[in-house]
């Protein structure tokens, strides 16, 4: 076995485990009180980081990997996936104005997250399998390069 590979995890696993972590985040923020306005701002804090991490991976290598698929479907998938990220940005944006105390935080939130759940439901069922297409050598190295980035951007924690 010397000089064999450990396998990685393929990239759609580190994505959906991403997906799991920030519904769980959701899930905790449906949870509060009108009145916890320090833990919804610490809790859309970290959503907010998860969120921008995600979408930056995925823009940066994941949907580039996939517009390599001679699949005119998947390359709209992709399009629609860029485009659903540019909301999802903007709906952040717009919350890292507000704080929890305004009247349309909670509004906000909750499109962020029903935009998010739709997305990340979206991603899993059409997208992820696309990935199988590519070349397996090709799913190593984007799978790889994803973990890295990924590392690279939280600071190495």
């Amino acid at each position: 076995m010397s000089g064999t590979k450990i396998r990685v995890r393929k990239a759609t696993t580190l994505l959906r485990e991403d997906h799991r972590k920030v519904k769980k985040l959701f899930a905790e923020f449906e949870e509060l009180e009108a009145g916890d306005v320090n833990e919804k701002g610490e809790l859309f804090e970290l959503i907010r980081q998860e969120l921008t991490l995600h979408a930056q991976i995925e823009e940066e290598l994941f949907y580039p990997a996939l517009q390599q698929i001679d699949d005119e479907e998947v390359k709209e998938l992709v399009l629609e996936a860029h485009e659903e990220h540019k909301i999802v940005k903007t709906l952040i944006a717009e919350l890292m104005e507000m704080t929890p105390e305004d009247e349309s935080f909670d509004a906000k939130m909750k499109v962020l997250i029903e935009s998010v759940k739709h997305h990340a439901e979206e991603e899993e069922q059409d997208l992820f399998p696309s990935f199988e297409k590519l070349p397996r050598g090709t799913q190593d190295q984007i799978s790889d390069q994803l973990r890295a980035r990924k590392e690279e951007l939280k600071g190495g924690e």
